[in-house]
């Protein structure tokens, strides 16, 4: 992508350059687990607070979050990718990746998943995203699932050469969200 010229370190450690703005890439370890849930929560909040009651962000759902990157994190598996995103020291942007998964009596459609790719809002635009799916999947075949109601996403990821399967759901974490799913 024009504009911003990448630069991989050792260890999954990147600098990537976006106009006058610079942010790292790196493997999170067990220690960034209560950032990246925050994060999680965070980025949910400004994607999806328009299609779920308040409520739905309660202090369980924060603690679950919490539990989760714990858990993630503290059991990392060989055929997962994890990539954290900071600008400044801070965490903006996480993408994860793992095994596709077909539906109940189904066979995967690609042998990868993105499970999440969130960026603050603050960051749209910036690269960050681009550089978080770039790093987890390069030009991979993958599938992922995506909120139909989220147009931005949406479009992100067509111009990744995603396109819609015909297959939706309802997204088991969130009731009131629809799931489309995308496959490349």
């Amino acid at each position: 992508m024009s504009g911003r010229v990448p630069w991989t370190g050792f260890g999954g450690v990147g600098a990537w350059h976006h106009r006058s703005m610079v942010f790292t890439i790196r493997e999170p370890q067990r220690a960034d687990a209560p950032t990246i849930a925050d994060l999680h929560v965070a980025t949910w909040k400004e994607a999806y607070a328009h299609l779920l009651p308040a409520e739905y962000f309660s202090d369980d759902y924060v603690e679950k979050r919490h539990r989760m990157w714990h858990h993630v994190l503290s059991e990392p598996r060989d055929d997962m990718t994890i990539r954290l995103a900071e600008v400044d020291g801070e965490a903006v942007g996480f993408a994860w990746t793992g095994p596709g998964e077909g539906r109940e009596g189904e066979e995967p459609p690609r042998d990868r998943l993105l499970y999440a790719l969130y960026v603050r809002a603050s960051e749209y635009g910036t690269g960050v995203g681009q550089a978080l799916l770039d790093e987890v999947l390069g030009s991979e075949s993958a599938m992922l699932w995506v909120a139909k109601e989220n147009p931005r996403a949406t479009a992100f990821y067509r111009r990744n050469g995603f396109r819609f399967d015909g297959v939706e759901q309802t997204d088991p974490h969130a009731p009131l969200i629809t799931d489309a799913r995308m496959v490349r």
